[in-house]
């Protein structure tokens, strides 16, 4: 239950400072206390774990319909709003799928 209130219900807001309110004090590393998980992490909100599952998603696979279900949105969302961090990847994306059929040819022996 929030501390600044007698209603345990959130919404949108209080949901928010909650979130930012934990990660401050959990997820961000404190090295004079020694407490929290991450080194150099900021307070962020919880959309930030959405941009952070769809560019992760986007950039493993490649594929807009994968990220798209990652995050329960459409295809043409995340092309649209993620789609920046695909282009340059391309490149490299096809490079290990062509590398790692090379590597299954020289195990293969064929």
């Amino acid at each position: 239950m929030k501390t600044t209130t007698s209603v345990a219900e959130y919404n949108g807001t209080t949901f928010y400072e909650a979130w930012r309110l934990t990660i401050a004090r959990y997820g961000i590393y404190n090295p004079y206390t020694g407490r929290g998980a991450i080194a150099g992490l900021l307070p962020h909100g919880p959309h930030n774990v959405r941009d952070v599952l769809a560019t992760h998603v986007l950039k493993k696979t490649g594929s807009y319909e994968q990220a798209s279900y990652a995050i329960q949105d459409t295809p043409e969302m995340v092309r649209k709003h993620y789609g920046r961090f695909l282009p340059e990847d391309k490149a490299e994306l096809a490079a290990r799928i062509l590398n790692q059929v090379w590597e299954s040819d020289e195990m293969g022996g064929s």
